[in-house]
């Protein structure tokens, strides 16, 4: 176990009554133990730093991360109120929020984790055979015909659209040309090796593990599809957030605070990697979590490289900011990809579930800076350029759908 002296590690100043950010009485938070589930994953780090190292207490509450081994269970947990909120994948809150592919819920983001960071491994079976990128690939499939079989973590989830997208810009439709199957995380190594899939996309360090244990390489980093995109979030039921809203905002700004201390140095960061490697988070060796967290990226063929857009837990507060238009774009993925029949109220659904509201709160506890505009744009992998502007026309413009 890592044992940390919090209020020396901060920089901060001792964490503790004299510093809090809340009044006793209006302000305090209706409820002290905030359960929250997460998924062994490096981007569970800003819930988990929140906790080991006190960043809660300041605000009056005690965070219990609570490990779960599957995104279906964290659903299920959220849902059913045996978790307050969770670190979890984007699609899935807005999944559940529409009732596709299981019960409907209304539901919340309260803040987005991080950007960036996920990865698209196929197995070393394939690079051997010249499929080494999305372009290599598409030739052997076209080449050598059989059933292929690519793995994502959760059915409406982040890695699902990234697999399907970086998929579909290659020429390859994932719903025609390849079979899908649903892994959890930590389990997609252990399915490689026996050959269960030719490929999977998940997130950090299970693509860095396949290339560790010589059994995958990456053929793509998720930032490669979306420069800076959104990943996971801190989700909730509506009603969470509705019966305790001074708690939601307490939390956002604990993880803010636990955000912003994980990117602000090298040291800190390879002090996260220590931490989050234990057997109670993420159960893996520090070395599989702490190249990528700095950017450094070996394809398991050789090649290294430094990346500048590797995964971000802060950014200034940009990359925590629930923007209305990154909730959009997952639910035109989901119209594509057939998992919505028909268009949705893109803009009225991202109102709903997106809490920029609460989040706002949270950030000015924190003295966290909020962007102006609830939209941004970005140019995804493609060409394509997404800015939240007729999302239901973007959805339908692709080529390769459903």
């Amino acid at each position: 176990m890592v044992s940390l002296g919090a209020s020396s590690m901060l920089g901060l100043g001792a964490i503790g009554t004299a510093n809090t950010a809340w009044a006793a009485g209006s302000d305090k938070p209706e409820k002290e133990e905030v359960k929250i589930g997460f998924i062994p994953l490096t981007d569970c780090a800003s819930v988990v730093i929140a906790a080991v190292m006190g960043f809660d207490k300041k605000y009056g509450i005690k965070i219990i991360p609570t490990k779960e081994s599957s995104w279906a269970s964290v659903r299920d947990k959220l849902v059913n109120g045996e978790l307050d909120a969770a670190h979890v994948l984007y699609g899935l809150v807005y999944g559940v929020q529409l009732g596709i592919g299981g019960a409907k819920k209304d539901m919340n983001i309260l803040m987005t984790l991080n950007n960036n960071g996920q990865a698209i491994t196929l197995s070393k079976k394939l690079a051997d055979k010249g499929a080494v990128d999305g372009a290599g690939l598409a030739k052997l499939m076209a080449r050598e015909k059989r059933e292929y079989t690519f793995a994502q973590t959760f059915p409406t989830g982040t890695h699902a659209m990234w697999l399907y997208y970086w998929l579909a810009a290659h020429g390859i439709n994932p719903m025609r040309d390849a079979k899908v199957i649903t892994v959890p995380p930590p389990q997609m190594v252990a399915n490689m090796r026996v050959d269960n899939m030719d490929g999977y996309c998940v997130g950090e360090p299970w693509n860095h593990r396949a290339v560790a244990d010589g059994i995958g390489i990456t053929a793509a980093t998720t930032q490669d599809i979306w420069r800076d995109h959104p990943e996971k979030v801190l989700g909730c039921t509506a009603e969470f957030s509705q019966k305790y809203p001074k708690t939601a905002r307490a939390v956002i700004a604990a993880i803010l605070d636990a955000s912003r201390w994980i990117d602000a140095s090298l040291m800190n960061k390879q002090k996260m990697a220590e931490i989050i490697a234990e057997k109670s988070y993420v159960n893996t060796s520090v070395d599989v979590i702490n190249q990528r967290i700095m950017g450094r990226y070996q394809n398991g063929l050789g090649k290294t490289w430094d990346d500048p857009h590797y995964m971000k837990f802060f950014n200034d507060g940009a990359v925590n900011f629930p923007y209305l238009s990154d909730g959009m774009w997952f639910l035109t993925q989901h119209k594509r990809w057939g998992l919505l029949k028909t268009d949705p109220d893109y803009l009225g659904v991202a109102k709903a579930v997106n809490r920029i509201d609460i989040y706002k709160d949270g950030a000015a506890m924190a003295k966290v800076n909020v962007p102006k505009d609830p939209m941004r744009k970005s140019k995804l992998i493609d060409g394509t350029v997404w800015d939240g502007q007729n999302p239901a026309a973007y959805a339908a413009a692709f080529k390769i759908k459903a």
